[in-house]
């Protein structure tokens, strides 16, 4: 169980660091920025590259919301949902601690958002909470769709990381005008930490609709038990 946690906690460092780093370090400078869809595929290539690296180990949850989603679907035992969030939170919380240490080695900088999720003023685009809770939930239960048949014993072994890192490549280019996309409370939680928002008074909703939405199709992949094959 500590090697599955490890591999837990390294993968979600990695998630939050290479994701939320290109967030804050590389999407609006040094001119032009990587842009929107520069940090949608730095999200996506953070967890193609630690499910390969790592997968094998724990599964590659790296995200509260896949864990209780592979647990309800009988993909995962419920003794190891909490084990699994706590270094999945652990785990966001140093990578933003460390990228917190990074960005402020640059004169003037101020942590502003600091990449957190955030609805009405908070959000990007300026949506409200309807919206954000509604992209959060469906985004969330389409992620989990998509692991959950793409490491179901009938789909070909070797490419579940890709279908997953695309996925949510995807979904952050559809969900960062909007909330600036969670759907995984573990990331959500790490970088609100140390914004200089009012991401905290927020942060209840990237964990209630992310959790809501992958529990949402638990009947997807209820043939086999344990982590999910990557």
């Amino acid at each position: 169980m500590t090697r599955r946690l490890a591999a837990e906690f390294f993968g979600t460092f990695w998630l939050v660091f290479g994701g939320c780093g290109a967030a804050v370090l590389a999407a609006g400078g040094p001119d032009p920025g990587i842009g929107m869809l520069g940090v949608a595929l730095a999200f996506g290539l953070s967890v193609v590259t630690m499910a390969y690296a790592v997968g094998g180990i724990s599964g590659g949850h790296f995200n509260p919301a896949v864990t209780l989603g592979l647990a309800v679907a009988d993909r995962f035992e419920w003794k190891d949902v909490i084990p699994y969030w706590i270094a999945q939170v652990a785990a966001a919380i140093a990578a933003a601690a460390v990228l917190y240490a990074v960005a402020v080695g640059q004169p003037g900088w101020q942590p502003g958002g600091f990449a957190s999720n955030g609805y009405g003023d908070l959000s990007p685009g300026g949506y409200g909470l309807p919206a954000a809770l509604l992209v959060e939930v469906v985004l969330t239960a389409g992620f989990l769709v998509v692991i959950l048949g793409a490491t179901s014993e009938a789909a070909p072994a070797g490419f579940a990381p890709l279908a997953i890192g695309l996925a949510l490549t995807l979904i952050h280019l559809v969900a960062i005008p909007v909330t600036n996309t969670s759907v995984n409370p573990a990331r959500s939680t790490g970088v609100a930490l140390f914004a200089d928002s009012g991401a905290l008074g927020q942060l209840w909703l990237f964990w209630l609709a992310p959790l809501a939405g992958g529990a949402v199709f638990f009947r997807c992949g209820r043939s086999s038990a344990g982590a999910p094959r990557l």
